[in-house]
């Protein structure tokens, strides 16, 4: 096979591309190089530049690289723009894969994995997020990607696509530092930015319903969501019938305050006290996966923890902030 990977020059696409080619995987990158950087690929991994939403440069890309299979990952993905700028949003994700789909039933490719998000669960009241849990997103960003579910869904139905799509929880760390996040719309490089500025980190809210007043989250290291998709890909790649939705997840919830203190422990900043400000509108008090179904159907598992994430990701500031 060889599989188009949207969004290869980025964060998350890049961690996915490495694991992709290191085993063994035929794969050609699409990205239109607006946050991705070419310097991410691997040596020997074709680059088209360009977006989803060009109908013409997907059509030629699937054509002169024989596609069989895609893994979308290209998308916009801040919450706060998104709600500031919805129509660019649906356009971006919506449209872009709309188009992407339309490409690639024309163009007979049979494999489609999907690159999702825990966000289209909104503020779910639970202690564990199953695939059951009702979906009910809270913000543009999370509906253009439970919008994005159904048109995979349909389509495979419709056209005999084998399909996936993985909704990430809270992504941390790095493969390697040249890998690392560039931005700082997370909580890890958040903190990272305010510790190394000798500024206090932010906490967002003490009194909610945990054990220690602050939200609890699920964090899963990116090079998981890598080994993720090859696992996913794998598994359309052998059931021609595949339509699974599966959330990506360690299943352990970690609160804020845990996190920024061992933030604080990696860097070595334990002397500057993290500030109480006001709760952010929306933030549930706790969003943990369950990563039962996961294992059930593509036998993976998360295999990295939380301070393994933070010193990764550490390495990765420290390497772009010198």
């Amino acid at each position: 096979m060889t599989w188009l990977i949207t969004g290869g020059a980025g964060f998350i696409g890049s961690h996915v591309v490495k694991a992709m080619a290191e085993g063994g995987e035929r794969i050609v990158v699409l990205d239109d190089l607006s946050t991705g950087r070419a310097e991410r690929l691997p040596d020997g991994v074709p680059l088209e530049v360009g977006t989803v939403l060009d109908r013409d440069v997907v059509d030629r890309v699937l054509r002169e690289h024989a596609v069989t299979g895609i893994v979308h990952i290209a998308g916009k993905k801040q919450v706060a723009e998104s709600v500031a700028k919805p129509l660019h949003y649906y356009r971006e994700n919506v449209e872009g894969l709309r188009t992407l789909l339309e490409g690639a039933v024309e163009a007979g490719v049979t494999r489609f994995l999907f690159s999702s998000s825990a966000a289209v669960y909104g503020m779910p009241d639970v202690d564990l997020v199953t695939e059951a849990t009702p979906c009910a997103p809270i913000n543009p960003y999370g509906e253009t990607k439970l919008a994005g579910e159904w048109l995979v869904t349909a389509t495979g139905r419709t056209y005999g696509m084998a399909t996936a799509s993985l909704r990430y929880f809270n992504v941390a760390g790095a493969a390697t530092p040249e890998l690392g996040d560039d931005g700082v719309f997370n909580l890890v490089p958040m903190v990272f930015e305010r510790l190394t500025a000798g500024e206090q980190p932010r906490i967002f809210g003490d009194d909610y319903p945990t054990p220690d007043g602050t939200c609890i989250r699920d964090y899963i290291h990116v090079e998981d969501i890598a080994s993720a998709h090859v696992a996913a890909a794998r598994r359309l790649a052998a059931d021609p019938d595949a339509s699974l939705v599966l959330n990506i997840g360690r299943g352990e919830g970690v609160s804020v305050t845990e996190m920024v203190g061992i933030i604080q422990d990696v860097t070595g900043r334990t002397d500057i006290e993290p500030l109480v400000t006001d709760r952010r509108p929306g933030d549930p008090a706790r969003v943990v996966a369950s990563a039962d179904r996961i294992a059930e159907e593509l036998g993976w598992s998360a295999r990295y923890g939380v301070r393994e994430m933070v010193e990764s990701a550490w390495a990765g500031w420290q390497l772009r902030h010198p």
